[in-house]
């Protein structure tokens, strides 16, 4: 084989890989959701996944989606966002953008905003019509210098093998 490679990641793809497989450390057993937060260098400088706060129980909290608000997950769990801004290596991420998988609620969409975070990136709309996505998107279109734009990728898959190839 001569000459690279063509078939690399783009910056965006390697991004939101990263915001996926960090997704995959969430104990949610619904929905499974990852942030990266990377700077104008192309470094990241955050990852972040939806789970309980550092020292509550996971066996002990409620995962249900249904029923009294204080059975439920959503008043336990932090979200990828958050994590991902809590867990960032630097606390200025001005000019930085968040790599999501689903479009941030309202709360989220708080933190990236006084975070200073320039751009989200997002794969999923899935929730456009809830008034939690409707107040984020309300926010970033009327007083928020952030940019939002749905990742757009010819792939449909990305695999991880943790077997090196023969040809290293």
């Amino acid at each position: 084989m001569s000459g690279k490679r063509t078939n690399y990641l783009s910056w965006d793809e390697y991004f939101m890989a990263v915001a996926l497989l960090s997704a995959q450390r969430s104990k949610d057993p619904n929905t499974q959701v990852g942030a990266c937060v990377a700077n104008k260098q192309n470094k990241i400088v955050g990852v972040g996944y939806n789970g309980f706060p550092w020292g509550c129980s996971d066996d002990e909290l409620p995962w249900e989606r249904d029923g009294e608000f204080l059975q439920t997950k959503y008043p336990y769990v932090c979200h990828a966002e958050l994590n991902a801004v809590l867990n960032s290596i630097s606390r200025d991420l001005r000019g930085c953008r968040i790599y999501v998988g689903l479009f941030p609620c309202n709360e989220c969409t708080k933190v990236i905003i006084q975070a200073g975070i320039e751009e989200i990136i997002y794969l999923s709309d899935k929730y456009a019509e809830t008034d939690a996505v409707k107040a984020s998107k309300r926010m970033l279109d009327t007083s928020a210098n952030i940019s939002y734009r749905q990742l757009v990728t010819s792939r449909t898959s990305l695999g991880i093998s943790f077997s090196l190839p023969e040809n290293m």
